[in-house]
Formats: structure tokens, sequence, C-alpha cells
């Protein structure tokens, strides 16, 4: 059931995105655009009710449980951004917004670019662990929750993962190509 509860909020995610897009670029309504936009969160709050209720009614937790918390996570880690990237992009294509600055490609703003998306999977980390943690209090059965354990160490294995990717640009960062300065590629990154 949660299975099939987590795939239904990744596509209410979605459904709900495209709505909210084409709300407010397509029938040039943005406070409705906004409002649809808004009841994103409400989908990881019904997943998030749905799971505790699971285990309420005495579920033996698993990994789907453990899936949840780390859906919940990385929406909360990098739902915000996506959605605002997908937001400037439907603003240049359907409400005629000047095309979205993408991320810097060279150098050291790059390497702060991938810290900040970082970030993201670090909080994602963070809201997935104290959710687990929440449930194993819970469930209050160490025999039981050995799957929610290990969970944790799969979110933090993946931000230390993405850690590790992210610090690769700042040790290495990359080089504009020869004949091109990167204060001139810089430039043209912002007039677009």
């Amino acid at each position: 059931m949660i299975v099939a509860l987590i795939a239904a909020c990744e596509i209410g995610f979605w459904v709900l995105l495209a709505a909210g897009l084409s709300v407010r670029y397509l029938l040039r309504m943005p406070r409705t655009g906004l409002a649809l936009l808004l009841c994103e969160p409400l989908l990881e709050v019904v997943l998030l009710v749905a799971t505790a209720l699971d285990l309420r009614n005495g579920a033996e937790p698993n990994w789907t449980h453990g899936l949840a918390a780390l859906y919940i996570g990385y929406t909360v880690g990098h739902g915000h951004r996506t959605v605002k990237w997908l937001d400037g992009h439907a603003a240049h294509r359907l409400g005629g917004a000047p095309k979205p600055i993408g991320p810097p490609r060279y150098g050291m703003a790059r390497a702060r670019h991938e810290g900040k998306v970082w970030l993201g999977t670090l909080v994602g980390a963070v809201v997935a662990t104290v959710l687990l943690q929440l449930a194993i209090l819970y469930v209050d059965d160490p025999s039981r929750v050995t799957s929610l354990e290990s969970w944790r160490w799969v979110a933090w294995r993946t931000a230390g993962i993405h850690g590790l990717i992210a610090l690769s640009y700042a040790i290495w960062p990359r080089r504009a190509p020869a004949g091109e300065p990167e204060a001139r590629l810089e430039k043209e990154r912002v007039q677009r």
C-alpha cells in the first residue's frame, strides 16, 4: 500500500505542478496557479499520515516505510528548487518572460552552485533521518526496526556521495574551453 501511495504522490506532484503552471501562465490566473502549486506539500503530509497509520495498525516496518521517509526528505530538500526551476522555464515558454539564467558552468561559481544543491540533499537526509527515528520510537520494538535503521544509512550514504561529487567541483573546477575566457562566458550567461 505504501509503495502505491508513494507512486500516487509522485504522480500527484507532477499533475499539480503541470496544472499550477498551466493555470498560472496559459490561463493567466497567477494566484490560482500559485494556490495549486502550494497544495503540493499536502501530498507529503498525506504520505506521512498514511505511513504513521500503517505502522499504528500493526504493519511490519519494512523497506516501504523507509522509502516513504526518503521520498519526503527528498521533496523537502529539493522540491522548492525543482518547482522554482520549472516555474522559470514555464514563465519563459508560456508567459513571455526572459529565458531563465542557467547555473554557472565553470570555475568556483559552478562549485558554489553544486554546494548549494548538495545542501538540499543534506536537508533531505536530515528530514528522512528524523522521520525514521520517529518511526523507530513509535514502533518501540528493537527487533522490528532493523529495516528502518538501515534506511538512515542509505540517506547518509547518498548525502555523502553527493557531497564528494560537489566537493570535486571545488577541488577540480571545470575550466572554460580554449579561446573562451570565463569572463565572456559568464557575461553571456547573465545576458540570456
